[in-house]
Formats: structure tokens, C-alpha cells, sequence
């Protein structure tokens, strides 16, 4: 009904009303105080202006009484064109680059739909509507730089009023897109056992407006509960109304379909070989060949645009550097049994996981590798977190996402995690949060090849180690023998404004303890 008389009356009126229940009087007493506010902004209220058509004057909400109404029925159009603002996406950024747009003028998109994936000097981020409606004018075309504040796009929204009245419901919250997250119980499932499995648990994302939560709240209803109907099962209002209705009605609504438990993934078992196998060779990448017809100029933009700030940054700070060799044959040996246990798990193995791992393990004993510097080199922070970083080669472009809180994880949970973050970056996927707030950060050349490098720090961190690649050498033992080794070579960088040579030693021979005997690391984890 507020909707109704809302997009009715043209401008402020009066009438009489009657046979109204109270919750229609409360919902239309709302509908007229809209009405005069908005009839106050054009200079004229229900109280200083009524159509001629109108003889009546206004009484107050009362039930019992007849409705009788005879207004002006000429209507306003109810279309308005909006502008979309690019909205600030945080980390200090003032531009991006526009890199795909998912609509074009004249097609019809609904709230939260995607309109436009931008990159910034950081991240890839995909940008999505706040509005039903039509697309009337884009603003930038692909590689356009567009300005944090400007417009993006021109909408025509086709019903104002429920604009309003939706941004009204939700002004508790400025979130367009909230989502909760809610503890669910899950069973254990195994390939070999299905008894006394102990229930865990597992965190389920439900999208829902700042609107719908509030519905949720005020009639005591987990969002979880509710069946949405939504892109990506987002509760909207309307499912939210409809299952407040079949509680009240004494129905059992329906439950939200839960999805199927993902099935372990299960691998053969692995016979174990006379020997530790020796680690393979990265494969070599033969580019195609491009051949350039004549000289073109290109603007540096996005990730590279980052790099050369970064870099502008590093190269004012003086480095030092420390290099070793790390016998790594007793971890080698354990590859088999790892791989095996992981992939039992669902995740690829590597050693990276126990690098990393190592690495937060001996930060315990050296905390000031894993703390900040200030510009200004005054004062140092010393993070209470381990977010090591790890470099990725991608098709945008060198990307350092972090793990967070490795000194939390175990091997699995950092596998896990990073297995994650590379898959996200392949595709360019990979968000701020991934690529901000490192505290350490290991690059593993030897995924590429090469056994040395001279690693770059990442301001305002003091620290970062290059791994290369393992190698099968001879070596002599103790009594002179030859015998097959696997050597593992370490680049360290350090700042040496706050960080001596000898603090930088000592940390990296305690790593390499981890890794030469790896039941050692065992003693020191948390």
C-alpha cells in the first residue's frame, strides 16, 4: 500500500480513510510522512497546498472510518538516471585500470550483478551493481585509467521509491553486499571408515542486504535457516518475507539444500623406492617468438605501475646479503610419505609448506626479521603475526601474496592455504587482503630454475630469503665416501640500517637446521 500510494500521488494530498487495519494505518501514517518531507523539498505540504480536486481535508489515522479520495491522478515518471561512483576500495588507492566490462548500454542489470573487473596497482577486483535497472552510459573503455570518485556508469533505476525505501531499511548499514558467515555442523567423512566419526565444524557463506539481516534479526531467524533465491543463494528480502509468513502460518518452511560432501581424494598407494628420488628438472617454457614491426610506446599501468614504486622504495634502502647451502637428503626421503598423506587429503605437495613453516618456526627466535621500519627509519614494529609471502610468477605479472598467521598453521593448513592463493592468481583472482599485510616473505626461484639470486626487499619489511632450486650433487662423508646428496641453495636479504650480518647468520642456520633434520622442527613447534 506505501508503494502503491507512494507512486500515486503526484504531489502532497489529502483524504479521508477508513476500514484500515492498524498495521495498514502505521505502514500509510510512514507513506504520508515520506510523502510531505519530499513535498516540502519542492516548497509545498499537505497543509499548504491541495489539488482543486480535492475538497477534503485531512484527518487523522483512525479505523472505523469510510475511505473516500478524489485526487489529481496524473503521474510523475517514477525513471531516474543515476551515477555510479567508483567507490574508494581502500589500501590508498586513487586509480585503476579498467580491464573488462561484463555489461554494455542498454542491457538490464539487476542489484549485485557484476558491471566491470578493475585492476589496481594491487589487486584484481570485480565491481558490482547497487541498483536494478538499465545501463544508459559507460564512462570508460577497456585500459581507460578511471579515478576512485568518478562516475563509472549512468543507470536508469525504474522505481525511485523503492530505491529509497530499500536504502532507507538498510541506512543501518553501508555495506551493499554484507554476507554472514555461519557455524554449521558437518560429519567427518572418510574412503575407509564411516564409524565413530566426531561431528566438526564447518563455516557456511550466506549473502544477505543489510535489510534482510535486519528482518532476520527482528524475528529471530538464522540466515542459514532461510532457502534464498538469489545469485549465489543470496537471501533477499523476498524469501526472507515469505519465510516469516509460513512460520506465522504454522508451516515448516524449507530447508536450504546443503551441498554434497566433496569425496576425498584417493590415490594408489606408492611403492617405496630403493632410493630417495632425484627432484626433476623444471620443465623449460619456450615462449612464441613475437616479432615487432615497428617501435610502439606503451603506458606502465597496473602491476608493473606497482613494481616500479615498490622498487623506487626498496632501492633507497641498503641491502646486504647472505647466501648457504642446505643438504636437504633426509626431506627428500620423506617426499614419498608426504605427497601420499596430502593428496589423501585433496592437496598437491610440495616442500614450499615446510619452508615456510621452518621459516615462522625460527622467527620465534629472531622476532626482529618479522617487523616493519618506518619511513622515516625511526621507529621499528614488531609484528605479533607471521604473514610470510611467497613471489608467483602469473600471466598479469609478478604478484607476493601471504599466508596469514603461519605460526598458527600447521604444514597441511599453510598447503592448503597456498595451494589457494595460486590458483587465485593464475587467474587473477587474487584479492587485497591475499596481497597486503606480508610481514616475511620467501621467494622460490627454483620453480623457474637457477640456484642464486639477489632478492629485493618489500618496504617496510627487513627480510626476505630466494630459494633455488634442489639439486642431486656428490659429496664426501666423514670417512671420505661418496655418497649422493640433495643441496638446496638460500639467497638472504636484509635491511642493514636495522639488521646485522651476524642476526641474519644465526637465523638462517637455525632454518636450515629444520630442514637438514627435520625431526628437530618437531621440538620447536607451537
Amino acid at each position: 500500500m506505501a508503494a502503491l500510494l507512494r507512486r500515486t500521488l503526484g504531489a502532497p494530498v489529502t483524504f479521508r480513510l477508513c476500514c484500515l487495519k492498524k498495521s495498514s494505518v502505521s505502514r500509510l501514517q510512514r507513506s504520508l510522512a515520506i510523502h510531505n518531507q519530499r513535498a516540502l523539498y519542492h516548497g509545498t505540504t499537505t497543509d499548504q497546498r491541495r489539488p482543486t480536486s480535492c475538497p477534503y481535508q485531512a484527518l487523522p489515522l483512525q479505523t472505523g472510518l469510510m475511505l473516500r479520495r478524489n485526487i489529481s491522478t496524473s503521474r510523475r515518471s517514477c525513471s531516474d538516471i543515476l551515477q555510479f561512483k567508483l567507490s574508494d576500495i581502500g589500501e590508498g588507492i586513487a586509480e585503476v585500470t579498467l580491464k573488462e566490462w561484463y555489461v554494455k548500454e542498454g542491457d538490464i542489470v539487476a542489484q549485485f550483478e557484476s558491471i566491470c573487473e578493475v585492476q589496481s596497482d594491487k589487486a584484481s577486483v570485480t565491481i558490482t551493481s547497487r541498483y536494478d535497472g538499465v545501463i544508459r552510459k559507460l564512462h570508460y573503455e577497456v585500459d581507460d585509467i578511471a579515478k576512485v570518485g568518478t562516475p563509472l556508469i549512468d543507470i536508469e533505476v525504474e522505481d525511485t521509491d523503492k530505491m529509497d525505501e530499500d536504502i532507507e531499511d538498510s541506512s543501518s548499514s553501508s555495506s551493499d553486499s554484507d554476507e554472514e558467515v555461519a557455524p554449521v555442523a558437518a560429519t567427518a567423512t572418510s574412503g575407509d571408515a564411516s564409524v565413530g566419526l566426531t561431528p566438526v565444524q564447518e563455516r557456511v557463506r550466506v549473502l544477505a542486504t543489510p535489510a534482510v539481516k535486519r528482518l532476520a534479526m527482528e524475528h529471530d531467524i538464522k540466515l542459514i535457516d532461510v532457502v534464498g533465491t538469489g545469485k549465489d543463494r543470496r537471501v533477499l528480502k523476498e524469501d526472507m518475507l515469505k519465510h516469516i509468513e509460513m512460520l506465522a502460518s504454522g508451516q515448516t518452511p524449507a530447508k536450504p539444500a546443503k551441498a554434497a560432501p566433496t569425496k576425498p581424494i584417493t590415490t594408489p598407494p606408492v611403492p617405496q623406492p630403493a632410493a630417495p628420488p632425484s627432484p626433476a628438472l623444471p620443465p623449460v617454457r619456450r615462449p612464441a617468438p613475437v616479432y615487432i614491426s615497428e617501435d610502439r610506446k606503451e603506458p606502465i599501468k597496473g602491476i608493473q605501475m606497482a613494481m616500479v614504486k615498490t622498487m623506487k622504495i626498496a632501492n633507497e634502502i641498503p641491502h646486504f646479503g647472505y647466501c648457504d647451502e642446505i643438504e636437504v637428503s633426509r626431506l627428500v626421503e620423506l617426499k614419498p610419505t608426504l605427497q601420499k598423506a596430502a593428496a589423501d587429503r585433496g592437496v598437491k605437495f610440495s616442500f614450499m609448506p615446510v619452508f615456510i613453516k621452518a621459516a615462522s618456526t625460527a622467527l620465534f627466535s629472531f622476532p626482529i626479521l618479522n617487523a616493519y621500519v618506518d619511513e622515516k627509519c625511526e621507529s621499528m614494529t614488531y609484528k605479533a603475526v607471521h604473514n610470510i609471502g611467497f613471489a608467483m610468477d602469473t600471466p598479469h605479472g609478478l604478484l607476493v601474496p601471504n599466508i596469514k598467521n603461519c605460526e598458527s598453521l600447521s604444514i597441511f593448513e599453510i598447503a592448503q592455504d597456498l595451494s589457494r592463493l595460486m590458483e587465485l592468481g593464475k587467474v587473477g583472482k587474487l584479492g587485497q587482503d591475499d596481497l597486503s599485510g606480508g610481514t616475511f616473505t620467501l621467494s622460490n626461484i627454483g620453480t623457474v630454475g637457477g640456484t642464486y639470486a639477489k632478492p629485493v626487499l618489500m618496504p617496510p619489511q627487513v627480510a626476505i630469503g630466494a630459494i633455488g632450486r634442489i639439486q642431486a650433487v656428490p659429496r664426501f662423508g666423514e670417512d671420505d665416501e661418496l655418497y649422493k646428496a640433495h643441496v638446496l641453495n638460500v639467497s638472504w636479504s636484509a635491511d642493514h640500517r636495522v639488521i646485522d650480518g651476524a642476526t641474519m647468520a644465526r637465523f638462517s642456520n637455525l632454518w636450515k637446521s629444520y630442514l637438514e633434520t627435520p625431526a628437530t622442527m618437531i621440538l620447536d613447534l607451537k
